[in-house]
């Protein structure tokens, strides 16, 4: 029975130092998605604001058409809120952590 040795180019792809971006990319993610929430409730209540004055000033505006941008600007803040509490959570999480 014959052993072969164990090559040094195998060790060293167990110690990538690829590992130390992943969590930057991560990150990154994590970043780009709750800006994209934010930006959908931006643009969300201005949408709803708009409506909103139109239907005071008596223009013409369907009410379903403003009651559905109401509810989709409450809905995107909920969503936003609790992506918040989630990293909060996440960051507590991590402070707990003995290192």
């Amino acid at each position: 029975m014959e052993l072969n040795p164990i090559q040094n180019t195998s060790i060293q792809g167990l110690q990538s130092p690829r590992t130390t971006a992943k969590p930057q990319n991560a990150l990154q993610q994590v970043s780009q998605t709750f800006q994209e929430a934010l930006d959908a409730l931006s643009q969300s209540q201005q949408n709803s604001d708009e409506l909103m004055q139109k239907l005071a000033m008596g223009e013409d505006v369907e009410l379903h058409q403003v009651m559905i941008a109401a509810e989709q600007t409450d809905v995107n803040f909920r969503v936003a809120v609790a992506i918040r509490d989630k990293l909060v959570e996440a960051y507590r999480e991590i402070m707990r952590m003995a290192v």
